[in-house]
Parts: structure tokens; C-alpha cells; sequence
């Protein structure tokens, strides 16, 4: 199904005089503060976010898997409902694949639907934590950390295939996330395993193309439970650093033991020029990949005031790429993936009005006090408004969840697809 401009246009006229008034009240207040809306407009218009080919069917954990219901059973599908989101939202323009999940056959076919629905192809995601049918060596002890060099060229062949996938469809970079490690004492040796692994890496790094970059993701635990090759952010931009120019950190927020401080682990991967992206989720108490901004987000909102100071007042202004991994145990994912969306784009909105110059002076004069008050007025400022706006000026919905509702969307997926129809992957 396809979303027509004259159902965009017959939802937002509901809401046009209500939304005029809320931004006009706004822009009023955030122009006494002298915050340029009509450049935070352009940023939030700019601001892209990818959807990735796993995240939209029902996800699940061990206990079970309870299937919405007209779900993308193919890679087509799955880049038609992006498409759906991005007409929504303006801001889901990207679809990151995770191979051998979303193996295109006909790569160009593929490229031409994601054209038709103005989608283009970020991260490709490698996966040698699981054994897939007929693979001839089991990745159960570990795979670019293996003690047998056959199974750590297995997994390094892979993800150069990963990565010739990538380019067939314009994507220009691969994100590496390992379960290795040990799930006992003793069991790895740490210093091999770490030499394995980097050993891997080095020859999956001489393997990217011109204009390629690899982002290297680490997490504490799970499904390893005692140690993990890669087990947090200075693994990571140690692995990257000695990799080259070409290898970043990648950060996703749930990948972090409790009450960790984010915030400074962004501010300091950008200072160090080896920030390369984030995974979007949210989490209570681990890695639980609940919708962003459900659980945290004021922390959320500091991590962008992180990202906002690195990107729009540093020299480096890296390109970062952003995307979301949740799971959408109990949601619609599609309803799900569009609240994500919109979390991270109010924490960004609220990032870009503070007033920088003022915060920086009362950092260099310890007022501690003012620091915060600057910092929870803006968190604190309904810029819901803001978005709408920068939506309607994209030419999508003033109500991406309201508008989904009220189009039936699911309902429409049903009946074309089936009430069985369960997304391939996860």
C-alpha cells in the first residue's frame, strides 16, 4: 500500500488551525531567546533517521513471538513499509539491512523500489552470531575471536560479502557487533581472543571500498555472560583507532551496565574523531530495546546536547549515522518505529535551543546553578510544534501516529498480506 498526497493533505487539515496557533506561540517565545527557528527548522527538514529491516515485524524474546499481523514477509515489503513511515514522518528516508536476513536477489530491482519511495540504503549489518543453515562452521565458541583460524576466516569472508551486498545498493558502510566471548572463568583466553579479533578486523578493514567506513559496536554482556570480546566503548575506539581513518565507535544506548554516563562517552568519541553513529532504543534495566525516550529522556536530551556541541560548534562537525533498534515486543512496530522517530527528534530540537554561549560562560564561571537551569528550560520546552512544522514543510503529517490511526494503516497491511504474515529475521 502507498499513502496518497490527498490523504496527507485531508489529515493535516484537521489539525492546520491548532498547529498554526501552537507554532506561532512558539516561535514567539523561542524569538525572545533570539533561537533562529528558521535554522532549527532546516535541521530537523535535514535530520534523517534508518529504519532497520529487522525492526518491523513483532519482535519477541525466548519466552515467545506474538506476530502483529500483515508483517513484510520479504526485503520488499519491508522497504515499502519504510516507505510508509517516511511519508509519514518526513524522517525515515534510509533502511539499513542486516545479511544474510535481507539478502537482495536482484539488487537493482531492489534499488528501484527504494528510489520509487525516495529510500536510500544506510549501514549494512554483518551476522556471524548465529549459525545459519548449511554454514559448515559453527560460530558457538566465538567467530572473528575463534581459536581455529578457519572459523575466523568464515566470519571475515562474510562480512566482506556484507559489504559487496552494500555496494550493489549504494550503501557506504558496515557495522560489525560480535556475541563473542566467555560465558565462564577461564574459558577465553582474553589477550588471544583480543588479538583474534583485531587480527579479523584488519582484514575486513582492507576490504572496504573508496568512501567506506566500518563502525565497530561493543556491548557488556549477552549473549556471553561472563566476559565479551568487545565489552565497552574504550575497546571499541581501541580496536578502531588502531584500525585507521576508516574505523569509528558505534554507540547503542542500551549496550551499557546501569546508570553509565553516556553523555561523556559521546563527548569524548567526538573529541577524539571516532564517533560513528548511534543505535537509538531505551532501556530499564539492560539491553532491552524499549521505544526511545520511553524510560530516559532526559538523558536522551543530555546525549544531544553532547552531539549538538560536537556537530554545530566543534571544527570536526563528523557525519554521524543514526538509526533505530528496538523491539516491539507489544506495539505496533510501525506506530513504535514512528514514537522513536519523534523521541529523538524532540531530544534533538530541545538540544539545538539552548543558548550555547550562555551555557558555555556559566560552565567557565562554575555556575552551577544556571547550568542547570539552562539546560531544564529547554529540556523542559514543548518543541512538539517544531517538528510538526518541519514535517508539513517536508510535505508529511502534522500527526505521523494520529494519521496511522486514522488511515488504518495495519488493517490495510492486513488485507493485502494476511493476518499470518510475520517479518523474516529476528
Amino acid at each position: 500500500m502507498r499513502i496518497a498526497e490527498t490523504q496527507i493533505q485531508e489529515q493535516n487539515s484537521l489539525l492546520i488551525n491548532d498547529h498554526k496557533k501552537s507554532f506561532e506561540q512558539l516561535a514567539e517565545k523561542l524569538d525572545k531567546k533570539n533561537v533562529d527557528i528558521s535554522l532549527i527548522l532546516e535541521r530537523l527538514k535535514d535530520f534523517q533517521i534508518a529504519i532497520p529491516s529487522w525492526a518491523l515485524g513483532q519482535g519477541g524474546t525466548r519466552f515467545g513471538r506474538f506476530s502483529v499481523g500483515g508483517e513484510p514477509a520479504n526485503l520488499e515489503q519491508k522497504i515499502e513499509d519504510i516507505g510508509l513511515l517516511h511519508t509519514l514522518n518526513a524522517s525515515s528516508g534510509s533502511i539499513s539491512l542486516h545479511i544474510p536476513w535481507d539478502i537482495p536477489d536482484d539488487a537493482e530491482k531492489i534499488k528501484s523500489l527504494a528510489d520509487s519511495l525516495n529510500i536510500k540504503f544506510d549501514a549494512v549489518n554483518s551476522n556471524t552470531f548465529q549459525d545459519q543453515p548449511g554454514q559448515e562452521l559453527s560460530y558457538k565458541f566465538g567467530s572473528l575471536s575463534h581459536t581455529d583460524p578457519a572459523v575466523r576466516k568464515q566470519a571475515i569472508n562474510h562480512n566482506i560479502e556484507v559489504i559487496r551486498y552494500g555496494e550493489l545498493l549504494g550503501s557506504k558502510s558496515i557495522t560489525v557487533w560480535l556475541a563473542d566471548g566467555a560465558s565462564f572463568p577461564g574459558q577465553q583466553n582474553f589477550r588471544k581472543a583480543y588479538q583474534c579479533t583485531l587480527g579479523s578486523l584488519e582484514e575486513i578493514y582492507q576490504a572496504l571500498p573508496e568512501g567506506w567506513r566500518v563502525f565497530v559496536e561493543y556491548k557488556p554482556f549477552e549473549p556471553a555472560f561472563y566476559s565479551t570480546v568487545i565489552n565497552d566503548w574504550g575497546t571499541s575506539f581501541l580496536l578502531a583507532s588502531k584500525l585507521g581513518d576508516k574505523a569509528y565507535t558505534l554507540v547503542d544506548l542500551g549496550h551499557h551496565l546501569p546508570n553509565a554516563n553516556i553523555e561523556q562517552i559521546v563527548a569524548i568519541l567526538m573529541l577524539q574523531g571516532k564517533l560513528g553513529g548511534f543505535h537509538f532504543n531505551d532501556s530499564k534495566y539492560a539491553d532491552d530495546d524499549l521505544t526511545v525516550g520511553s524510560i530516559k529522556p532526559y538523558q536522551l536530551f543530555l546525549i544531544f546536547n553532547e552531539l549538538v556541541e560536537g556537530m554545530h560548534y566543534s571544527d570536526s562537525k563528523p557525519e554521524l549515522a543514526w538509526m533505530i533498534d528496538a523491539s516491539h515486543n507489544v506495539k505496533d512496530p510501525l506506530e513504535d518505529l514512528l514514537q522513536s522517530v519523534e523521541a529523538v527528534k524532540l531530544a534533538y530540537a530541545r538540544a539545538l535551543i539552548i543558548d550555547r554561549e550562555k551555557l558555555w560562560q556559566c560552565q567557565e564561571e562554575n555556575d552551577v546553578v544556571m547550568v542547570q537551569e539552562l539546560l531544564q528550560d529547554a529540556f523542559r520546552t514543548d518543541v512538539r510544534p517544531l517538528l510538526a512544522e518541519a514535517r508539513l514543510q517536508n510535505g508529511a503529517v502534522i500527526d505521523p501516529v494520529g494519521a496511522f490511526r486514522s488511515l488504518k494503516v495495519r488493517d490495510r497491511l492486513i488485507e493485502e498480506r494476511g493476518a499470518g504474515s510475520a517479518a523474516t529475521g529476528l
